[in-house]
């Protein structure tokens, strides 16, 4: 049995003949700021409920930590959000071709954006383990907890002003 020799890769209407480039980039463009909005948005919660747990002398009526509802934010809402929000990026970048200076300004502060994100993600750990054995996390965690949050907000604010002003 003969098969026919596979088109060039060199484009992609020959695997999908209705492809028209560029027509995919307003919905990339979509996903991607609905997924750093559901990103920044989830770790913004994230630090103020930390700081919450962390600052209460006794267990709130909904104590976020006992209920698994920070982890769960982080592990089902940040985490995908944030993984969606880089995908989505770097295919608008791949899509759209040459790399501009704003565009490593914004890539380097999206990295502390993530580091940020880490930093979340082991507070969430720290009060877990604290409030387990303590009842209450400690005022270190509060005071790293709304620096994130603080720094989170710059950073969000920062890649803005880079995307909309593209300064260099």
């Amino acid at each position: 049995m003969h098969h026919p020799p596979l088109p060039a890769v060199r484009d992609a209407r020959a695997f999908f003949p209705s492809f028209v480039p560029g027509a995919q980039v307003p919905w990339l463009k979509l996903l991607h700021i609905s997924a750093v909005i559901l990103w920044s948005g989830s770790l913004l919660y994230m630090t103020a409920a930390i700081a919450t747990a962390a600052g209460s002398a006794a267990p709130v009526a909904v104590d976020p930590v006992r209920h698994g509802v920070l982890r769960a934010i982080f592990t089902l809402m940040a985490t995908p959000a944030a993984l969606v929000a880089i995908a989505s990026g770097t295919t608008i970048f791949l899509l759209q071709g040459p790399v501009a200076p704003w565009l490593i300004a914004k890539l380097a502060v999206v990295g502390l954006l993530v580091l940020g994100h880490g930093v979340c993600g082991m507070l969430v750990l720290r009060t877990e383990r604290q409030a387990g054995a303590e009842g209450t996390a400690s005022r270190g965690v509060r005071v790293v907890s709304g620096c994130v949050a603080a720094a989170s907000v710059l950073w969000l604010g920062v890649i803005a002003w880079l995307v909309l002003a593209k300064p260099f």
